[in-house]
């Protein structure tokens, strides 16, 4: 079927009916995943989805619909249903698709499907998992069991048409890997994780390196205890940090800026960090999870720097949000078939730097290595932060014991101030969201 064509053909429909304008959204997806637990298959799953999400503007009113059911009575109840909808909702003069100006060239994504992946036998899932497995019990012998091991790769198709002029379509494709072993000690029983996420199949870690990486970093949090309560240097490692961002981005949100309730509102084009960071969003990242050739609603994905060498430069817009904030929009609607589009990141990551993560540590005379932040960490509106923290103390430059019931606290807009160095070990593990190792003079590390 020409999914493509067919958007198209639900977009006519729609106009014909009375909409002043119109959108269809298509998405098409295949999934599958396998778990394994001590040496057995513990799932197996395969599914497959569609569906289309149509909406339309009817006299500054608006309408949405979706289904799941393509065959040509299907589409037009969805197309009739949208239309009826859009004449009982109440008028805005915001409403509307994004127009010719908006919906200029698309940038180059470079390749976004691997046959490899799209293409992958079941058992090729089952055997990456059981190595995993396997390669974590034998790094170790203080792995008493797994929670879980598991792999799984998922296609996926887009396809848009409206009736300002966008349409289009793509298909990618993704692969991941996930260990998570439970060490055991004198009573003491640690969690660690690890994994990678990729869109083609030979950029992946290997299996094995998954389940030793995954081992490591259980094991050597056996035995951790908390420390005193002082303000120290504080390193995240690239997960944490990863974290730290997505609360940056969230912050950055135009409609929360727009609405007053983020803490980076009134500080556009000031400087809040240094030279040394640079925040962006990238729809166009190679090989990135999160490329694309155009967002939710058919604007070409940008690369958009938020923090610009330190300096605050911008916030993230879908086509509705910029035209409440007269701004214009930078390609970030997010959306599913069966949802209205609102603003998302892309391939969101902190630029990375020139030292290594051991020279960050080794310059700590004492201070914390962050590897696990327990609960939902800053709020964007008020800047605070305060979380449980997993790591590992410094003491002369060097990771010493494992520390564990501890906060770590402080407020973004002073975090940013205090971020001294940034990595050069920059990783995009569980998603499209990526970050190098960085360090902060000082925060507020509370435990005994």
């Amino acid at each position: 079927m020409n999914y493509e064509q067919l958007a198209k053909k639900i977009v006519q429909r729609a106009v014909k009916k009375g909409a002043k304008q119109a959108e269809a959204y298509l998405e098409v997806g295949r999934t599958s995943s396998v778990r394994v637990r001590e040496g057995q298959i513990e799932d197996l799953t395969e599914a497959t989805s569609k569906g289309v999400g149509v909406r339309v503007i009817v006299k500054d009113r608006l309408g949405f619909a979706y289904t799941s059911d393509f065959t040509t009575a299907g589409l037009e109840r969805v197309v009739d249903l949208a239309v009826q909808l859009a004449e009982a909702a109440a008028p805005s003069k915001l409403n509307g698709l994004p127009g010719a100006k908006d919906l200029g060239k698309r940038g180059d994504t470079g390749a976004l499907f691997d046959p490899k992946v799209a293409n992958l036998p079941g058992d090729w899932k089952i055997n990456a998992a059981l190595e995993a497995e396997r390669a974590g019990r034998a790094q170790d012998s203080r792995v008493a069991t797994f929670d879980s091991v598991s792999a799984g790769d998922f296609v996926a198709e887009v396809y848009l048409a409206s009736s300002e002029g966008a349409s289009g379509g793509y298909s990618g494709t993704y692969v991941y890997l996930v260990a998570v072993p439970v060490a055991s000690q004198d009573g003491q029983l640690q969690t660690g994780y690890w994994l990678d996420y990729k869109r083609f199949l030979d950029d992946l870690e290997s299996p094995e390196s998954i389940g030793r990486e995954a081992t490591k970093r259980a094991v050597r949090m056996l035995g951790a205890k908390p420390v005193k309560t002082q303000q120290v240097p504080v390193v995240f490692d690239p997960l944490v940090a990863a974290s730290f961002v997505g609360n940056l981005s969230q912050a950055a949100n135009g409609n929360a800026v727009y609405q007053q309730s983020s803490v980076l509102a009134p500080h556009v084009g000031k400087r809040l960090a240094g030279k040394h960071v640079t925040l962006v969003d990238d729809g166009l990242l190679p090989r990135g999870l999160a490329t694309a050739p155009f967002d939710g609603e058919g604007v070409p994905t940008r690369r958009t720097p938020i923090l610009d060498g330190g300096v605050l430069s911008g916030f993230l817009y879908d086509a509705f949000t910029a035209r409440k904030a007269k701004a214009r929009t930078t390609g970030n609607a997010s959306r599913g078939y069966s949802a209205l589009p609102g603003i998302g990141t892309t391939n969101l990551y902190l630029e990375k730097g020139t030292k290594t993560p051991e020279e960050l540590i080794r310059e700590v005379p004492q201070g914390l290595y962050v590897t696990a932040l327990l609960g939902h960490g800053a709020d964007p509106v008020s800047g605070d932060m305060s979380c449980g923290a997993n790591g590992l103390w410094i003491e002369n430059g060097e990771l010493t014991h494992p520390v564990q019931e501890v906060t770590v606290a402080g407020h973004l807009l002073q975090m940013l101030k205090d971020v001294d160095a940034v990595g050069s070990d920059l990783q995009f593990r569980g998603g499209s969201v990526g970050a190098p190792t960085v360090r902060f003079r000082q925060l507020t590390v509370s435990g005994a």
